[in-house]
């Protein structure tokens, strides 16, 4: 008999540890990488955003697969995979200012991020392959909502405004 109660008790679950990262990254000071102006190589649009906080272990996959150690401050391109192992969670802050955390065991692609600043149009696709994350929206969401989408196989989400979290497990 399958418990009707698992569902819940592992959204629960995922709610606590999504709520400790974001109460921990209130009483944080900002990463100083912040600051740090991009390249004049590097056009804005190259990046998505950056890696607020790190904890535990995380890994950022390119494109090509290439797996890196990821740490506090590195900016994440938009086609970039976040990896987190058992106790990690990983804080991405995209340029229009949505924030994604990343809970443990979780593997997070995204696909697709555009941002004009001038204009506030963009997209955003994000894919939960597996575990859990909690997004609050930025200024995509909030000019455009309809291009901001997540994807994933199955899920359990709990929805408020635009904060939300979402739980995907691997499928058997």
């Amino acid at each position: 008999m399958k418990n009707k109660y698992r569902p819940i008790s592992a959204g629960l679950a995922c709610l606590c540890l999504c709520a400790s990262v974001f109460a921990q990254e209130a009483n944080t000071p900002p990463v100083q990488a912040i600051d740090t102006p991009v390249p004049a190589a590097a056009p804005l649009a190259a990046y998505a955003g950056f890696l607020k906080s790190v904890r535990g272990d995380v890994r950022l996959l390119d494109a090509g697969g290439a797996a890196r150690p990821a740490h506090a401050g590195e900016q994440v391109q938009p086609t970039d995979r976040i990896v987190t192992g058992a106790g990690a969670a990983a804080s991405l802050v995209l340029r229009d200012g949505t924030v994604i955390v990343v809970g443990p065991t979780s593997r997070l692609d995204l696909k697709t991020f555009k941002f004009d600043a001038t204009t506030q149009e963009g997209n955003l696709l994000v894919t939960l392959l597996q575990g859990s994350m909690r997004m609050v929206t930025g200024l995509i969401g909030k000019a455009h909502p309809e291009t901001v989408r997540i994807e994933t196989k199955s899920a359990y989400v709990g929805i408020r405004g635009t904060d939300f979290i979402v739980q995907a497990d691997p499928l058997p």
